[in-house]
C-alpha cells in the first residue's frame, strides 16, 4: 500500500486491488483554532475527529446509496479509521460545491451588502476552485467549460446530484432536530459518470440545533450515537 496524497484531513493511499483508501485524521479545518468548515487551512486538531468523520461519512453513503445515489463509497474499516473507495480522477486540480440553505460563512462575507445573516437560500449551489493561493475563488458555469475544466453536461449533473444529495442529507438531520446551513461537496469521474467522492462529516457542513453550531463530534454522537 502506497501513499500518494497527503491532505489537510486525509491521506490517500492506492491498493494492489486498484482501489484507494482514505485514512481519517483529527485535523478539522478552520482559522485561529476556531472550527470552520470553510477555512482552507487546518485550524485545529480534535481528538478522536477522524473516527467521527468516517462514521458519519459511512452513515450517509449507505444512505445515498439507499436513495439511487452513486458514489465512490466501497467500505470502511473504523478500526483502522479508512474507507476504501473507488477509483476517480477530479475535475482540474479539484473542485469544492457548496450547497447553501441559509446565508452565512463566505457567501455572507461576499454578499454582505444586500444579504442578511441566517437568510434562507433555497439550495443555493456554488462552485470554487480550490486553490489555496488564491483562497478558493468562486467560478462560473462558462468559466468552468471555457477552461476545460468540466464540459456543460457535467455541470448540469453535478449541480442536481448536490441539490439532490444535500436535500437528502437535510431531511436526515432534521430527525435530529438539527438544521443543515450549508454543506460542502466533491465529485470526480468514474469513466463517464460525475459521481460523488471524498466524505460527508461534521468537517464539511453547518449545522445547527437550538440555533447554535453543531461541532464536529456532537453530530456524530447526535446521528450515529457514541
Amino acid at each position: 500500500m502506497q501513499r500518494i496524497y497527503e491532505g489537510k484531513t486525509k491521506d490517500v493511499y492506492q491498493l494492489e486491488n486498484g482501489h484507494y483508501l482514505l485514512k481519517f485524521k483529527d485535523d478539522v479545518t478552520g482559522v485561529d483554532g476556531v472550527f470552520d468548515p470553510g477555512a482552507n487551512t487546518v485550524g485545529l486538531t480534535i481528538d478522536g475527529a477522524g473516527l467521527g468523520g468516517l462514521r458519519l461519512t459511512t452513515h450517509y453513503f449507505e444512505l445515498l446509496a439507499k436513495n439511487g445515489v452513486k458514489t465512490h463509497y466501497v467500505q470502511s474499516d473504523w478500526m483502522n479509521h479508512s474507507m476504501e473507495v473507488l477509483p476517480a480522477t477530479v475535475f482540474g486540480e479539484g473542485l469544492e460545491v457548496i450547497c447553501r440553505f441559509k446565508a452565512v460563512g463566505s457567501f455572507l462575507r461576499r454578499y454582505g451588502k444586500y444579504a442578511k445573516e441566517g437568510q434562507d437560500l433555497d439550495a443555493f449551489v456554488e462552485i470554487t476552485l480550490k486553490d489555496d493561493l488564491r483562497e478558493d475563488p468562486p467560478i462560473t458555469k462558462d468559466a468552468l467549460a471555457a477552461l476545460h475544466i468540466l464540459s456543460y453536461e457535467e455541470y448540469e449533473s453535478l449541480v442536481a446530484q448536490t441539490k439532490k444529495i444535500s436535500r437528502l442529507i437535510k431531511e436526515d438531520l432534521k430527525n435530529f432536530g438539527c438544521v443543515l446551513y450549508d454543506i460542502k461537496l466533491e465529485f470526480g469521474r468514474a469513466g463517464t459518470e460525475v459521481i460523488l467522492i471524498d466524505e460527508i462529516s461534521g468537517g464539511n457542513m453547518r449545522v445547527y440545533k437550538d440555533e447554535k453550531i453543531v461541532e464536529p463530534l456532537a453530530l456524530v454522537k447526535l446521528v450515529v450515537g457514541e
